[in-house]
């Protein structure tokens, strides 16, 4: 992989800012004179510097000036606050910012930053082991070489891809609070395992790593879900009749909608 090749700072070094720093220097990316992260308490501030050996402060002006390229680690209520200061802003001209703040827009942030390359992601919360997910969106007069750059920074905690900013807030449903509904998935077929019986950790393993299976079979083998499911679906089976029970609670309508709800929650967090 790649080396960053640039000094990146963290603003609000919260869970994700932390995974992607820790992921970056995990994967031999980024070494620790490469970052430097902010967080608004100063124990907080000392607890990453120690966990991670690397530059941290409560002092964003400081560690933006220090770098090349800004990742903005704050829930979307905080960015007003943050950027429509002079000196931030200031500090930030010239430079890549890239912002992981749910629903904020593209326009949202080049208007704040009318002087700095933006770069909207959205990441999820597995780049906390290396297995995430990384959906990028580039702003006007963004060139190659710098979404280059915000590649190799979420790549070296999983996947990365681009599209247009448009669809970020379906991005955001379903790659950002996807996890979750995965998670209510997994832990229903745990349950259903203990009702028959599976000791609780037994079952929670078996379906975790039914799961993760038939997630790397649909990514190695590129089939259509569909197409795998036929396979292990047999005439007058077990898997047929499970999946019939399924379908009478209609389950593809309520997971479909749940990431259509999210996605209309997602586009008005910007606006907040």
């Amino acid at each position: 992989m790649a080396r960053l090749g640039f000094t990146l700072a963290v603003l609000g070094c919260g869970t994700m800012g932390k995974a992607i720093a820790a992921g970056l220097l995990r994967s031999g990316v980024a070494e620790p004179p490469d970052l430097v992260v902010t967080a608004r308490r100063r124990e907080v501030v000392d607890k990453l510097a120690a966990e991670l050996c690397i530059a941290a402060t409560v002092d964003n002006l400081a560690a933006v000036r220090r770098a090349e390229v800004v990742l903005l680690s704050l829930k979307p209520q905080q960015l007003p606050a943050l950027l429509n200061g002079t000196e931030i802003a200031g500090a930030l001209a010239g430079k890549l910012v890239i912002s992981i703040a749910a629903g904020v827009t593209v326009a949202q942030l080049t208007r704040w930053l009318p002087e700095s390359a933006v770069i909207r992601a959205m990441p999820n919360t597995p780049s906390l082991i290396g297995a995430g997910m990384t959906v990028l969106a580039r702003g006007q007069g963004v060139d190659d070489e710098q979404v280059a750059r915000a590649d190799r920074i979420f790549s070296a905690v999983g996947d990365c891809i681009e599209l247009e900013d448009k669809l970020m807030d379906a991005v955001t449903s379903l790659n950002g609070s996807g996890p979750a509904f995965a998670y209510v998935m997994l832990e229903a077929m745990a349950d259903g395992g203990v009702m028959m019986g599976l000791p609780r950790t037994v079952a929670l393993r078996i379906a975790a790593r039914v799961c993760e299976g038939a997630a790397r079979m649909v990514l190695d083998t590129t089939m259509h879900p569909a197409a795998l499911k036929d396979q292990v679906t047999t005439p007058a089976g077990c898997t047929i009749a499970g999946l019939l029970t399924m379908e009478d609670g209609r389950i593809r309508s309520v997971i479909a909608r749940a990431i259509q709800e999210a996605a209309r929650v997602a586009a008005g967090l910007g606006e907040k």
